[in-house]
């Protein structure tokens, strides 16, 4: 079974971490009918989506990708580098145990000085690209690489300039192809693939979401958007617009858990 994981969120979304963009305040209201509206139109798509429960005090808790990476081998436990975040790893590792999800994988979990956040891991086929960022350091790329090397994965270390994550910068539309931001990531990192640029006065079109043969992006990227779908895929906008306040994409706010 594949289901996605999201977790909704708390009545309180002040003091959320931000690194590239200012605080905003957040309505609160606005915020929950678009994480709902999120999550009906995800679960349309025919994939089951589990909601964990607000954790009240961890505004960023929300952002479910960043603390756990799931892979059919073994689930990795993250160790965020933003402090104020690392208390979501062992929150989120109860949850996933309550719902018997971690069905006897083998379990790693990242150790200090080491900090690697799952915004920063792109998965295409067996390779990891994971974002050298501000959260993301060489300490945790390197523990990810020795876990995973005997699995027959390869971790390509990917530098990454003025966003937060690398799924910020470029995420992928087939194994070969990704759309990219190529002004906040080096793509030469990234060798072999097919590039699509996002239009430009669009910087956070970037971030989408691919689920079976529908493209999902974010509501502020219409152009984009339009790009996309004259090149024949079947784009469905989702307006994030509360969390996007937050530094938030679409893929954030899932993990992408298959049994």
């Amino acid at each position: 079974m594949t289901m996605l994981i999201t977790r909704e969120p708390a009545q309180d979304l002040q003091g959320y971490e931000t690194t590239f963009v200012a605080a905003q305040s957040i309505h609160i209201d606005a915020a929950a009918r678009q994480h709902q509206a999120y999550r009906d139109t995800l679960a349309s798509s025919g994939i089951d989506v589990i909601a964990l429960p607000a954790q009240p005090g961890l505004p960023d808790s929300l952002f479910v990708e960043d603390v756990v990476l799931a892979l059919p081998e073994c689930v990795v436990l993250t160790r965020p580098g933003a402090a104020s975040r690392q208390a979501e790893v062992a929150l989120f590792a109860a949850d996933l145990a309550h719902h018997g999800l971690f069905d006897g994988r083998p379990v790693h979990v990242l150790q200090a000085p080491a900090t690697l956040e799952g915004g920063d891991v792109l998965r295409l086929g067996r390779t990891l690209y994971v974002g050298l960022s501000s959260r993301t350091n060489a300490a945790g790329v390197a523990q990810l690489r020795d876990w995973l090397a005997p699995l027959d994965y390869t971790v390509q270390a990917v530098p990454v300039m003025g966003c937060l994550h690398l799924k910020t910068g470029v995420t992928a539309l087939d194994e070969r192809t990704v759309l990219a931001q190529p002004d906040w990531v080096d793509l030469s990192a990234m060798p072999g693939l097919t590039v699509l640029h996002a239009e430009p006065g669009e910087p956070w079109a970037a971030n989408v979401l691919k689920i079976g043969p529908r493209l999902f992006m974010n509501a502020a990227s219409p152009r984009t958007a339009e790009t996309l779908r004259a090149r024949g895929h079947a784009v469905q906008s989702i307006d994030i617009g509360e969390f996007m306040k937050m530094e938030a994409g679409l893929t954030c706010m899932h993990v992408l858990w298959r049994d």
